[in-house]
């Protein structure tokens, strides 16, 4: 059984309210609270991502489909011509940025990205 709620975010005024949706839609779906906060850190990290590169906002969608959360974190940009390159190798200590988005590969059991509609698609998928 899938259920399915979303959010829209537009600012970095909008991530703290977020980051609550986020906690309380995966617990609502049968995420561990500890594991409800690594999701917490990677959909923030995502959304500040868009924020700071695109300027666009975006949406998260969280629903459950045969045993695991599902996320999606969609830019609000129509344009895109290629998906987004996650970093799956933790940088260097003196690398200026990369962390971030190799966090959000480390915590989560599948990250796939797509561009969808003309907008980037991050999906993660956390084992309930």
């Amino acid at each position: 059984m899938s259920d399915e709620r979303h959010m829209v975010y537009a600012v970095a005024t909008d991530l703290s309210a977020l980051r609550a949706f986020v906690s309380a839609r995966a617990l609502a779906l049968g995420l561990p609270e500890e594991r409800a906060e690594l999701l917490v850190l990677a959909v923030s990290e995502l959304a500040t991502n868009t924020l700071q590169h695109t300027g666009a906002g975006g949406e998260v969608t969280l629903r459950s489909d045969r045993g695991r959360l599902v996320c999606d974190v969609v830019d609000g940009l129509r344009d895109h011509r290629s998906t987004v390159a996650l970093g799956r190798v933790m940088p260097p200590a003196d690398a200026l940025r990369g962390r971030g988005l190799a966090i959000v590969e480390s915590i989560c059991d599948e990250v796939e990205t797509s561009v969808v509609g003309g907008s980037t698609r991050v999906r993660i998928h956390l084992n309930l």
